[in-house]
């Protein structure tokens, strides 16, 4: 009986120490480091593959082309390598915006947007870099794995720390921009497509209006000039009543300069622009200004249009009998609150009058907020970015002429 338990202490001697249990995380870890290399390997001869055949084809027409498709594969690739960081680091990182329609639909356009995309162009370099990186995290953890156990949490966490540190540096939207390039590609089409549509509205305006009356004006100084010998007085009527038509086409005129850009606002600013706007509103309004001085020109026509728009909305919709217009500058900007006491019910959801509106201030920065419940009142308050006018050089000239 001695014996054998002398001789079974000496044997439990002989066996190794027990392995400690590893965490979830750390074996997530551990297979992300493993994953490296075979991933690093795919990823880079695709790169390289891509690369090489891009620059054998530059001398033909489908050189660009293959760069484009490849680095729509190295987005891919970037999407990829985010959702296993995702699962098996637990590294939640948002998806870059996808690429803008701007310039419109078409292999030309597609072809700009692709070459000029930031993110592909960084998981292309992910792809590369992954490669050498993934030599050494699957040397590192394989060893640990037979010879440094009791080290292996340490280094799996230091190992994949690194891989967080890559995924967010090369994977993840630059702080925004990706998104804010989108979001000023997106206000360009809108402002684009609102001076479309200003165009061809004053097309249209010119068309039917002013151009039409004129034709017939221009007819009717034919016909009194055929009648002139033989019948004065019709002539003389004719050539009356042509009078009156010169007039109504110079207010229309008139009407369609100030919707393009009226004087007094050029003239002396957005608060005087802004009371003759008011006398011309067919609801009662009170206009009340605190502007200490003017903000950059192209600031007061959007605030100018923006009042005209909404007053007129409460004229033809809200059955108000009262309205207030309010202005004023809190630091760099330019704030607006129109109040009517109309029924309410006011909403950029239905229509696309302040659906537009809110999409030309937010292409300048600006913004629209809309309480307007059933019953009313109703009170817009409209937010702009205060920018001061540019400064302009004046020179003043001395007796002898010379300037200063």
């Amino acid at each position: 009986m001695t014996e054998r338990s002398t001789s079974g202490a000496a044997a439990a001697e002989a066996l190794p120490p027990p392995r400690a249990a590893l965490s979830g995380t750390t074996w997530r870890e551990i297979v992300h480091l493993l994953l490296n290399l075979p991933l690093g390997i795919f990823s880079f001869v695709c790169a390289v593959v891509w690369v090489f055949a891009a620059a054998l084809l530059s001398v033909t027409v489908i050189g660009l082309p293959v760069l484009a498709a490849g680095l729509t594969g190295m987005r891919a690739l970037g999407r990829w390598e985010r959702g296993r960081a995702r699962v098996l680091l637990g590294l939640r990182i948002e998806e870059p915006s996808p690429l803008s329609r701007a310039g419109g639909a078409g292999f030309f356009p597609w072809l700009w947007r692709t070459l000029s995309d930031p993110v592909g162009w960084r998981s292309a370099l992910f792809a590369v870099i992954r490669l050498p990186w993934g030599v050494l995290t699957f040397a590192i953890t394989l060893v640990s794995l037979f010879v440094l156990w009791p080290l292996l949490p340490w280094l799996a966490r230091l190992l994949t720390q690194v891989d967080r540190v890559m995924v967010r540096g090369l994977l993840s939207p630059s702080d925004g921009l990706e998104r804010r390039i989108a979001q000023l590609r997106t206000d360009k089409e809108t402002v684009t497509d609102t001076a479309s549509g200003d165009l061809r509205r004053i097309e249209r305006d010119l068309h039917d209006g002013a151009q039409a009356r004129l034709v017939a004006l221009a007819m009717d100084l034919g016909l009194a000039k055929e009648k002139l010998t033989e019948d004065p007085e019709a002539a003389a009527k004719m050539v009356d009543e042509a009078h009156g038509e010169v007039k109504l086409a110079l207010q229309e005129l008139r009407d369609l300069a100030r919707g393009i850009h009226p004087a007094i606002l050029t003239d002396r600013g957005l608060a005087p622009a802004l009371s003759a706007l008011r006398a011309r509103c067919t609801v009662p309004t009170t206009l009340h200004t605190e502007i200490p001085h003017r903000p950059a020109p192209a600031i007061e026509a959007i605030a100018y249009f923006t009042v005209s728009e909404l007053l007129q909305n409460i004229s033809k919709h809200s059955h108000a009998t009262q309205a207030d217009v309010e202005l004023w500058r809190t630091k760099n900007r330019l704030l607006i609150q129109i109040t009517d006491n109309g029924q309410g019910g006011a909403t950029t959801h239905t229509g696309t009058g302040l659906k537009g509106l809110a999409d030309r201030l937010n292409s300048v920065d600006g913004l629209l907020l809309i309480h307007s419940p059933p019953g009313g009142p109703t009170t817009i308050t409209i937010e702009l970015p205060w920018r001061d006018p540019q400064p302009t050089h004046t020179h003043t000239r001395t007796d002898n002429g010379s300037e200063r």
